[in-house]
């Protein structure tokens, strides 16, 4: 008994003190996907993740939940491979989405009864199907495939991938750009809409066959940047006659003009798809409204000489006519990231970054300005879906990977419908972060984020690591990541400083388009700024011992930082670009490049080609630096880490790079994401 009391003693001792925060926590924590909610309110399904070190050891499988939260969430699906593209019959009978079970060679869409029975296979494309939507009557479901140029039917198009399999020789061979796209190299194969009606003999229609649009040279679905693939963001029309769809136009112009996506409905069992938007402007992830007389859309504006970046607005489109579009947010200074027509049609939920948080939004459909459903002080809500009765949505913050929830107006979060990570969270010293803003030299208003140490002691001093963000057009915000997690980084005792610099989004289209004409040096005195400022209000920070840590454009300013500043001990470049020229060669990426530099490449001194050329400046290079690369990365190829890496040796300055032959422009698989995390956290213990 004595033994009992002690052993009990010591676990309760173990678990009320909050320990320090390790890569298999961070690893190890489930990952909850975005809801699908059903037609009548009553349901949502979500996928999680249950990660493995051993990839064939890693679940992925369906959960469904109650919206009112009376019951706790149950798992629908145990199969190996995951699912995704959930989708609701609209009865909220049955769901769609796409997997691959045994007997598939590739992915298929399944319907699942959820009044009880197994899931049944819907498709049988050589080509696999993904992103299943059912028609408003119930009795088809739209999905995408690849198909092989000129293929068409589905004969054909075995009969091309066979061709391609059986072939002796092995080369790439193209005629246009791009040719490769993140992580991936990409093939001549582009993604179509099909059709299959349900029940027995039902046909499969592939709705672009043979249509002058899927031949022309231009034509492509947006990409997947994590597999390089396409999708078309198809949905039905309101009465089911129709497909709307979104597709590039002129992806082999990229080279020398901005690549352009519109939108297009083309009759359910095919034909010569019509334009619905015109060109000089992009238009994504269409929508209807439920009442059936509105289409929506993301939509984008060509770039100016006076202006290259653009906010992304919530277009509308009358229907059935589909005439003049009228942009709602027309004059709201900030981008819409996703958006849901209410269940009345009279409004529109909006997700948009906004001065640091991911905010909640509603918006007439008629126009108008977005209102603040409710204030946000700590993490950030995403994917808002309204239903009868309810809204859900997904909330996470750096201390939290997101879970989902139902949120009122002016209130904020209702019910916590799932809690998947809460036992191995509540073990953790996981101190939230600390917003601060200061005016910058430059008079703009410069957003923070700073994450103190585990156990922090005021009294005592605290190395301080810069980490700024990629991008440049993203945000710093409360949120969880397993790549460059916050708190892991800050684990040894350290303090992470985030800054919003200029061309940060989330503040402004002026903000985020300041940055094309000074692509560097002013963003880099901004978070130079930055950590004066926070060395100034927060004494526990030790200015005498400082490192720097970025990734994709991140690690572009620590080559640019090597030559502008002595100030850090240490400095870790994850995929960082060096030289403007080597860059634009050899990366995947078109015109945009050059409208950031200023000239074509060829009007040698003039633009930013070689005054904001981090490796114009080597000659100064001084501090030592960790170098990470994937080597499958084709956003910032390993030749600019190898040319850093270089550059240092030849300095004599000390140097080590890491090589992933795995991984892409993220490292992502677990070991390496490990030994990644150790490399990091180990050079930043040698130098600080």
């Amino acid at each position: 008994m004595r033994l009992v009391l002690v052993g009990l003693f010591l676990v309760s001792t173990l678990f009320g003190q909050k320990r320090v925060i390790t890569h298999e926590d961070v690893w190890l924590l489930k990952r909850v996907g975005e809801p699908a909610v059903s037609p009548d309110g009553k349901w949502a399904v979500f996928s999680v993740i249950e990660p493995d070190y051993d990839p064939a050891k890693q679940v992925s499988d369906l959960w469904i939940v109650p919206t009112d939260g009376s019951t706790p969430p149950r798992r629908l699906t145990t199969t190996k491979a995951p699912e995704s593209g959930v989708a609701w019959s609209p009865d909220s009978s049955k769901i769609a989405f796409s997997t691959r079970r045994e007997a598939d060679e590739s992915a298929q869409v399944y319907a699942l009864p959820l009044t009880g029975g197994e899931a049944y296979r819907v498709t049988n494309v050589s080509a696999g199907a993904a992103s299943p939507r059912w028609r408003p009557d119930g009795k088809a479901i739209l999905f995408e495939s690849m198909v092989y140029p000129g293929a068409k039917n589905e004969e054909e198009n075995k009969k091309a991938a066979a061709d391609h399999k059986a072939r002796k020789w092995n080369a790439r061979v193209f005629d246009t750009f791009p040719v490769r796209y993140w992580n991936a190299w990409l093939d001549d194969r582009r993604a179509h809409v099909f059709v299959q009606e349900l029940g027995e003999g039902g046909n499969t229609y592939d709705l672009l066959a043979g249509s002058q649009l899927a031949a022309s040279a231009g034509f492509s679905g947006l990409s997947d940047p994590l597999g390089g693939g396409e999708q078309l963001e198809s949905v039905w029309s309101p009465d089911g006659t129709e497909v709307v769809f979104a597709a590039f136009v002129n992806r082999n112009e990229m080279m020398y003009a901005e690549v352009e996506s519109q939108l297009f409905r083309v009759k359910f069992r095919g034909g010569e798809p019509t334009a619905i938007s015109s060109r000089g402007q992009s238009l994504s992830s269409p929508k209807f409204s439920p009442n059936g007389k509105y289409l929506f859309a993301q939509h984008q504006r060509k770039a100016t000489k006076d202006r290259l970046y653009s906010l992304t607005r919530l277009a509308r489109y009358s229907w059935p006519d589909a005439g003049q579009m009228t942009l709602v947010t027309a004059d709201w200074d900030r981008s819409v990231s996703s958006f849901n027509p209410t269940p009345d049609s009279e409004a529109v939920l909006l997700e948009a970054e906004d001065d640091g948080f991911d905010k909640l939004f509603r918006v007439p459909a008629s126009g108008g300005r977005p209102e603040t459903m409710f204030e946000v002080k700590e993490g950030g809500f995403t994917g808002p879906i309204p239903a009868p009765g309810v809204i859900v949505a997904r909330h996470g913050a750096s201390t939290q990977p997101p879970e989902i929830v139902t949120v009122t107006p002016g209130r904020g979060i209702d019910k916590r419908l799932t809690s998947f990570n809460a036992a191995r969270l509540a073990q953790l010293d996981l101190p939230e972060p600390i917003h601060f803003w200061f005016t910058a030299k430059n008079g703009k208003k410069i957003h923070n984020l700073l994450v103190p140490p585990p156990g922090l002691d005021p009294s005592k001093k605290y190395p301080l690591v810069v980490f700024p963000h990629g991008g440049p057009n993203s945000m710093s915000k409360d949120s969880f990541t397993t790549r460059w997690n916050y708190h892991l980084l800050t684990s040894p005792g350290y303090v992470l400083l985030m800054t919003n610099y200029t061309g940060s989004t989330g503040f402004g289209a002026k903000f985020a388009d300041d940055i094309e004409r000074d692509v560097l040096r002013g963003p880099g005195r901004e978070l130079l700024e930055a950590v004066d400022e926070a060395g100034k209000r927060y004494p526990y920070i030790d200015l005498t011992r400082q490192a720097a840590a970025g990734a994709s454009y991140g690690g572009y300013l620590m080559n640019w930082f090597n030559g502008q500043t002595n100030q850090f001990k240490c400095m870790v470049n994850h995929a960082g670009a060096v030289n403007n020229e080597s860059q634009y060669g050899i990366n995947d990426g078109g015109l945009e490049r050059e409208l950031r530099m200023g000239a074509p490449i060829w009007e040698f001194g003039k633009g930013q080609w070689n005054d904001q050329s981090p490796i114009r400046y080597s000659q100064n290079w001084k501090t030592p630096m960790l170098i990470t690369q994937g080597e499958l990365d084709f956003r910032v190829p390993l030749n600019e880490s190898m040319t850093t890496y270089k550059i240092l040796l030849r300095r004599k300055v000390p140097a080590r790079i890491v090589f992933f032959p795995e991984e892409g422009h993220w490292i992502l698989r677990g070991e390496n994401s490990r030994k990644h995390m150790d490399e990091v956290l180990a050079w930043l213990k040698q130098w600080l």
